[in-house]
């Protein structure tokens, strides 16, 4: 299997594939910088203001704006966590109809864990405002 590269485009033997090869580089370079992004974020945690400090060190405004992002963070990625645990059990009836109560206990189960960490999240974000 040989690679060659033409202006940006790839080609094994002789087919074009690379479309899905170059989104991922760019997808993976930018997720690179956004992480590194967040490691300049303890620059800004200077002196304490006396309002920050009876509060554990966060301003209050701070304080809620994680509250949300947490808790948005939290459902939404529950949110695809559920729907591709349901696609993989539709899937998997389909597939065999045999088998339905044996995965529709297991889909329960699973969709449970995934909801008990929205529900922790939740708990975190009451204890924590």
């Amino acid at each position: 299997m040989k690679r060659r590269h033409i202006k940006y485009k790839y080609y094994v033997e002789n087919k074009y594939v690379g479309g899905n090869i170059v989104r991922r580089k760019v997808f993976s370079i930018l997720f690179v910088l956004f992480l590194i992004s967040f490691m300049g974020l303890p620059i800004f945690a200077a002196g304490a203001t006396p309002a920050a400090q009876s509060n554990g060190g966060i301003s209050p405004g701070l304080g809620y704006l994680a509250a949300g992002l947490g808790m948005g963070l939290a459902a939404g990625l529950c949110g695809l966590g559920q729907g591709k645990a349901i696609v993989s059990a539709c899937e998997g009836v389909s597939r065999n109809p045999g088998s339905e109560k044996a995965i529709r206990f297991f889909l329960i189960l699973g969709l449970a864990f995934i909801e008990s960490l929205v529900l922790y999240t939740f708990l975190i974000v009451i204890i924590k405002i």
